[in-house]
């Protein structure tokens, strides 16, 4: 059983910073790649960033320049450093990681429960 924790959402004034944090723990054998991903009200789920074992990055044209993600892989936790905050950066934050665990050593995606951000004046 593996369990995803995500915290550090809110409301944030437009130009203001958040940092979402997302811890994993359970019966985990091996980690991989980790993202975020956003969905907004009427809109599918999107990436955001992700971020690879060795550290590759990848992010989406509305968050480069503004958002940072990393990973601890002795915490098996990845963060979003989000910067200068826009009021269409609002919605519902999932994190992802690719785990396996020691019963199934397949790798397998796991979501975290979402945390809110508004961005609003």
């Amino acid at each position: 059983q593996v369990q995803l924790v995500e915290s550090g959402g809110g409301l944030v004034q437009p130009g203001g910073s958040l940092r979402l944090s997302c811890a994993a723990s359970g019966s985990i054998r091996r980690i991989n790649d980790m993202g975020w991903y956003r969905q907004a009200p009427g809109n599918q789920r999107e990436l955001v960033a992700a971020i690879t074992v060795s550290g590759y990055t990848n992010y989406a044209d509305s968050a480069k320049g503004r958002f940072t993600i990393s990973r601890d892989n002795a915490k098996i936790t990845v963060y979003l450093q989000m910067n200068s905050l826009k009021p269409e950066d609002t919605g519902v934050y999932y994190c992802n990681q690719k785990i396996a665990t020691i019963g199934s050593p397949q790798l397998r995606d796991y979501w975290g429960q979402g945390t809110q951000v508004t961005v609003s004046s």
